[in-house]
């Protein structure tokens, strides 16, 4: 079976444009709470400690997250220093081999021009792109578990005839090395792809056993070196506390993180534009592939519903908990473009007036932002805000400078120039409008992101900014690890030393910081009447315990 030959410059000009768009820009923005200075935390204390072996926050074991990706951010934090773009740069990487992944697959597939198409889909939606500029964990999680099930989509595959035991022990290593980035849900999801597939569509052949006990044996091997390590030195308690935190989060909704039923087919149909209207032709069944790929649709298909079921069903709610789906979201989205550019396939009035309509949306969003703040006198004042902590953030001094909008004009004109060439059978037109949509998100990275982070954290990052290096205790009153990462907490040798309660009940040698949003301040100061009001900025109010003599 001959395979469509791949392009070296086009995989070179992915690479760039990889390097291009994810590589700009990383160390602009403070990281956000939560789950990004989480893991930034994890991984300056893992310097800090010299242990590489024990996740910790507060100097304590941390249990949530196995330790792979907090070791690619202690690396870079090690070799760039402790800071922004060392913890999102392991993601930017990322986004440069997922590009040349999704071009390699899809054009073992079909052709390289499909192989172009399904990166530049991926590279040009929202959601996509903004994941390879953070630092959290699910875009190498997710790279690894998309790997495991296409490595094992060519072992199923009964036209294939070698390398298959290659592809079977491949599928079981990088399933291995989900497990070891994120967890059990990694081979939850694998195993529930691999399931249903093999229920509805079958593989070609019977698994024998020794094909099992090998795929066992890596998959163990791999996803488990963390987990024999903490057994083999004794941290049973850790292994424990993983499990009750990983049943617990299937289970229950998260502080701050539940969600309606739907939550996540909104969060892809809005924030995988426009892969996701692209992708809802290709949805509909039609016999004009051939035999392989219409089996890696029906993939596709699978790992799409099982992500998006399974999350649905999960009481958290986080955004990237269905960012599996960008995959096949964004394959079906190029199997769309390449069917118009090859097979005479036309993108009806109803998909282009919704790329329109939501590009307009989309668009809109940074051009909206300004009138807010030239109005936000007015919209405080009418009452609009009822929030007191939102109306807080509102008050910062932000200046906009009138460029904002020129990512969203580059979107627009992208979107509908590559419409108008689609239509005329230019194929270069989905070029177009997948790269303007890129731009359009570079843009936004840009000029956007730093001025709404003011809005939002800016306040209370400077203020710890300002105290780090001091001998002092930091606490926060609300669930954060800004205070942690950015005022650089040291060891202080108790874990108590972490927790409000005993910092304030405690006579301590050292002043004490603490921060409290604007809608808990009152009853701090009626809690703790000896704490010293230093400043309130922005929806936050910072405090001061002195030393006690």
């Amino acid at each position: 079976m001959n395979q469509p030959k791949t392009n070296p410059m086009a995989q070179a000009a992915l690479l760039l444009l990889g390097a291009a768009f994810f590589l700009p820009f990383l160390g602009q923005v403070h990281l956000f709470d939560w789950d990004e200075i989480n893991f930034a935390e994890a991984a300056r204390e893992m310097l800090a400690t010299g242990d590489w072996l024990t996740v910790r926050i507060n100097y304590e074991p941390f249990w949530e997250k196995p330790p792979l990706f907090i070791w690619m951010q202690a690396l870079s934090m090690k070799l760039l220093g402790v800071g922004e773009y060392a913890a999102r740069l392991p993601n930017a990487l990322a986004g440069m081999l997922t590009l040349l992944v999704l071009y390699r697959q899809g054009t073992s597939l079909y052709d390289s021009r499909f192989g172009w198409l399904w990166a530049l889909s991926y590279l040009g939606s929202v959601l996509p792109f903004f994941y390879f500029k953070s630092g959290i964990i699910d875009p190498w999680f997710n790279l690894f578990i998309f790997l495991g099930v296409t490595h094992l989509a060519r072992f199923a595959d009964p036209r294939r005839m070698f390398h298959k035991g290659r592809d079977l022990l491949l599928s079981a290593a990088f399933v291995g090395l989900a497990v070891l980035t994120k967890g059990p849900a990694g081979l939850l999801i694998f195993l529930l792809a691999a399931g249903f597939y093999r229920v509805l569509f079958g593989f070609g052949h019977r698994l024998r056993l020794v094909q099992v006990l090998a795929f066992g044996g890596v998959l163990g091997v791999v996803g488990g070196f963390w987990f024999l390590l903490q057994a083999a030195t004794g941290n049973w308690q850790t292994i424990q506390d993983f499990v009750v935190y990983q049943v617990r989060l299937f289970s229950t909704k998260d502080a701050g993180h539940g969600g309606f039923l739907l939550y996540h087919f909104v969060v892809l149909l809005l924030g995988v534009f426009p892969a996701s209207l692209l992708a809802l032709r290709s949805f509909r069944w039609d016999d004009s592939d051939s035999v392989a790929q219409q089996a890696a649709r029906r993939w596709m298909l699978v790992l799409f519903w099982v992500v998006l079921v399974l999350f649905t069903i999960v009481s958290t709610k986080i955004a990237h908990y269905s960012s599996m789906c960008y995959f096949p979201l964004t394959y079906l989205a190029a199997r769309t473009l390449h069917k118009v550019e090859r097979e005479g396939w036309r993108l009806g009035p109803w998909l282009k007036g919704g790329l329109l309509a939501m590009g307009l949306l989309w668009a809109a969003f940074p051009a909206a932002l300004p009138l807010v703040e030239r109005n936000k006198e007015a919209i405080l004042a009418a009452g609009w805000v009822k929030d007191r902590f939102a109306a807080g953030n509102l008050e910062a001094s932000v200046h906009w400078s009138g460029l904002e909008p020129l990512g969203g004009l580059v979107l627009l004109l992208s979107l509908g120039g590559g419409l108008w060439l689609s239509g005329r059978g230019r194929a270069w037109g989905h070029d177009l409008m997948l790269l303007g949509g890129a731009v359009f998100l570079l843009a936004t990275t840009a000029l956007v992101v730093p001025r709404v982070e003011r809005y939002t954290q800016n306040a209370v990052v400077e203020f710890y900014q300002s105290i780090a290096g001091q001998d002092a205790y930091v606490a926060s009153r609300y669930k954060s690890y800004a205070h942690l990462f950015y005022a650089r907490v040291p060891d202080h040798g108790r874990p108590e030393a972490y927790e409000l309660p005993w910092l304030m009940q405690t006579p301590l040698d050292k002043p004490v910081y603490v921060v409290a949003k604007n809608t808990q301040a009152e009853a701090l100061e009626a809690e703790y009447p000896f704490l010293l009001k230093i400043e309130a900025k922005n929806g936050y109010v910072f405090y001061r315990k002195p030393p006690s003599r």
